[in-house]
């Protein structure tokens, strides 16, 4: 009974959690679409790589020396919810919205957001692992919950009418000052202090940057960077893609265009049905297997999105990509962190999942959203393109989707090569 509380109370985290993203991740790049913004969209989402390059590391560090995790993801939700509730405020209440403001009040949001996604799964793995339980077969149907708090405010957004809204945001930051106060009542975690005296490297809490002294791990954080650089690429421009469809007349009226955030949805349902096969899979293959069908099920993610179109039977190519969408994020995220955990030692475990962080959300997302945004600009958003009518903005984004699929097709050729065979229970072992 004391692990069933135990459960409950960290999938109300997990679900708060994943719900003040999904409040916002997918529709934004409408209503930037929508006010103006459009060139600027890579910006907004580049630049939670951008902090996640320090944030998250810096947070886990705190959170490891002196603050405990859950007073940490605490504080860390209360400075993002506020911030995000200013940006939506300032967003409705001004006549002109201004890129500078309104960029800065969401950059100074998400920078204390971003920790907090690796601070909830050291303070479930802590509790977990306090409760003598296995974090390899009782994380999974936990965090399963934090992509069902996802669907659930990107299906509130799109039927509130909030896609292209400032609201959005006002949502985001109000669930996150919720879970801000939630995060108190959360088991406590340790702080690991070190005895004696301290050098620099473990007074900052840098130790986890010597998990690069180790081939396997660099291999890891490196090939965890290059596929970082596909995580926020649909993020970003998946739903202004399926509305730009808009513009064409046979395609105007179709589902997909009237509700692209619940169309998309469909990613994180299979997302949340995959999170369950995880343990399956990990016990079955193995740490590489399990990531290289990750880096395929990219391929296909954005292959399908350029071959579909929101119409009949071209969307049933959108509802493929959706469905390869839960084994192309799942299977890297999820199964990175849980051997990110099973590689490191317990002082320094918050401090590497903030580096396994700052590796994919950090650079990999940064450079490759800001590479996807300089591509989509020139074959989407250039003038001379607008001008030439829809059709040719529809044949721009197929381009730019054929391009992200052959960059992900090179990773996974790539990691397939150079990326050692590890033993396969080596990789569900569970430290202690």
């Amino acid at each position: 009974m004391k692990n069933k509380s135990l459960q409950f109370r960290l999938i109300v985290m997990n679900f708060l959690e994943f719900a003040v993203w999904g409040a916002y991740l997918t529709s934004m790049g409408t209503y930037l679409d929508k006010h103006g913004m459009a060139e600027h969209i890579g910006w907004f989402y580049s630049i939670q790589g951008v902090v996640s390059l320090f944030m998250p590391a810096l947070m886990g560090i705190v959170a490891d020396r002196w603050l405990p995790a859950q007073k940490t993801l605490s504080l860390c939700h209360a400075l993002a919810g506020a911030f995000m509730c200013a940006a939506g405020l300032y967003a409705y209440s001004a006549g002109e919205v201004h890129f500078a403001t309104l960029f800065s009040l969401y950059t100074l949001s998400v920078a204390f957001f971003m920790p907090t996604i690796a601070l909830t799964n050291s303070v479930a793995f802590n509790a977990l692992v306090k409760a003598g339980m296995d974090t390899v077969k009782d994380f999974p149907p936990i965090r399963v919950f934090g992509t069902v708090g996802f669907i659930a405010l990107m299906w509130c957004v799109d039927l509130l009418g909030f896609q292209a809204t400032p609201w959005q945001f006002v949502v985001s930051g109000s669930l996150s000052i919720v879970l801000a106060v939630y995060a108190l009542t959360l088991p406590s975690c340790d702080i690991k202090k070190a005895e004696g005296e301290l050098n620099l490297v473990d007074a900052l809490g840098l130790k986890a940057f010597t998990l690069f002294r180790q081939k396997k791990m660099a291999l890891f954080f490196i090939f965890s960077m290059l596929l970082g650089m596909c995580l926020q690429v649909t993020n970003s421009y998946a739903n202004p893609f399926i509305t730009s469809f808009g513009a064409i007349e046979e395609f105007a009226d179709t589902f997909g265009v009237q509700h692209a955030n619940i169309l998309i949805s469909i990613s994180q349902i299979c997302e949340a049905l995959c999170i369950l096969a995880i343990p399956f899979f990990l016990k079955r293959f193995g740490i590489k297997n399990v990531m290289l069908m990750a880096m395929f099920a990219w391929v296909f993610r954005f292959g399908f999105f350029g071959a579909g179109n929101p119409g009949f039977p071209g969307v049933l190519l959108f509802i493929l990509s959706c469905i390869v969408y839960g084994f192309a994020f799942d299977f890297f995220n999820i199964s990175g962190a849980l051997y990110v955990d099973r590689e490191t030692e317990p002082a320094q475990r918050s401090s590497a999942q903030g580096l396994f962080m700052m590796m994919t959300n950090g650079l990999g997302a940064t450079i490759g959203t800001l590479s996807a945004q300089a591509i989509v600009n020139r074959l989407v958003y250039d003038e001379s393109v607008i001008l030439q009518g829809p059709i040719a903005v529809w044949d721009g984004w197929r381009e730019a989707w054929y391009i992200f699929a052959a960059f992900s097709l090179v990773v996974a050729i790539a990691f397939w090569i150079f990326f050692p065979k590890t033993p396969v229970n080596k990789d569900v072992e569970v430290k202690h």
